[in-house]
């Protein structure tokens, strides 16, 4: 299984997808793994996972607020296809 980081600069719809299924509350501290990289430096991610992939992606501000946006564009296609 592959494992890879993504930035939030790099995040496509279908990873914004998952995160939003997986955290549809957001996440909390629980959610959080910390690593370090290749250049030492401590990493916060969460997790979500494909059937060959797992994506490690970072967090900050703009994640949430990516979620968030995300989230609410998913609710406004909803509620003009109901």
């Amino acid at each position: 299984m592959k494992r890879i980081i993504v930035d939030f600069k790099k995040l496509n719809e279908d990873i914004l997808d998952l995160l939003v299924n997986k955290y549809p509350d957001g996440y909390d501290d629980g959610h959080i793994i910390s690593f370090r990289n290749a250049k030492k430096e401590i990493i916060e991610a969460v997790e979500v996972r494909t059937e060959d992939t797992i994506y490690l992606v970072k967090i900050g501000k703009r994640l949430v607020k990516a979620m968030e946006e995300h989230n609410n564009d998913f609710d406004d296609e909803i509620s003009i296809n109901e």
